[in-house]
Order: C-alpha cells, then sequence, then structure tokens
C-alpha cells in the first residue's frame, strides 16, 4: 500500500520548518547584505514579502493547505514558487558562506519533495 506521503502530517511539519528556515535565511542575508540601519527593514521586509507570495498564491482545494486561497493559482506556478523560495533560502546560506546549513537545507527539501510525489502529480494537474 502506497502511503499518501505529501499529505501527511511528519511530511507537511518538515516542509513547514523548511519554509521557516528558508525565511531565517533569507532574513540574515538581508541583515548581511545591508550596512546601514536598513538592514533591520530588510531582514524583516525580505521573509515577509516571501512569506506573503507563500500564503497568497495557492491551489484552491490543496489538501496539504487550507484548502482556501487568496490568488487562485495553476498548480505547476505555485510548484515553481516554492521552488523558488526554497531555492533563495539555500542560496542565502550559501552566500554568507554557511555551506554545511545550505547543503542541509537543500538534502532536506530533496527528501520533502522525494515524499511529496504525489503531491506534485496533484499540482501538475490543477
Amino acid at each position: 500500500m502506497i502511503m499518501n506521503w505529501g499529505n501527511h502530517p511528519i511530511n507537511l511539519a518538515l516542509r513547514f520548518l523548511l519554509e521557516i528556515c528558508a525565511l531565517l535565511a533569507v532574513g540574515y542575508w538581508a541583515y548581511l547584505w545591508q550596512d546601514s540601519n536598513l538592514r533591520y527593514v530588510f531582514m524583516i521586509l525580505f521573509p515577509c514579502i516571501l512569506a506573503a507570495v507563500w500564503g497568497i498564491f495557492a491551489v484552491p482545494g490543496d489538501p496539504s493547505r487550507s484548502g482556501k486561497t487568496v490568488v487562485k493559482t495553476p498548480g505547476w506556478i505555485r510548484l515553481i514558487l516554492e521552488l523558488i523560495i526554497f531555492s533563495l533560502g539555500i542560496l542565502a546560506l550559501y552566500q554568507t558562506h554557511l555551506i554545511t546549513a545550505a547543503s542541509l537545507l537543500c538534502g532536506w527539501t530533496l527528501l520533502h519533495y522525494l515524499l511529496s510525489v504525489d503531491r506534485i502529480n496533484w499540482l501538475m494537474k490543477h
């Protein structure tokens, strides 16, 4: 029997932790990117923008989320948005010379998507 891992609570918790890590990484990168007091603005602003994109653009009825959305988004676009946000987190860690952290975030993200083949198939159909 094949389990529905894409929507399994453990995998959803993993995705949530990966989202938080990606947002924190982008915030840390933004902090280091700027030398002035604007670093605090960017440190908050960049992750908030990414979190808003994550929350606003969703596929209606996505069982891995509430099923509700602000902007109805095709599944393939949603998948690309997710991959961009995770990639930005990985790149941010790499740019700040946290290579081990970048590798871990990359590896765990790959594991999440390997476990989420059923969800990816669902997204591609919607």
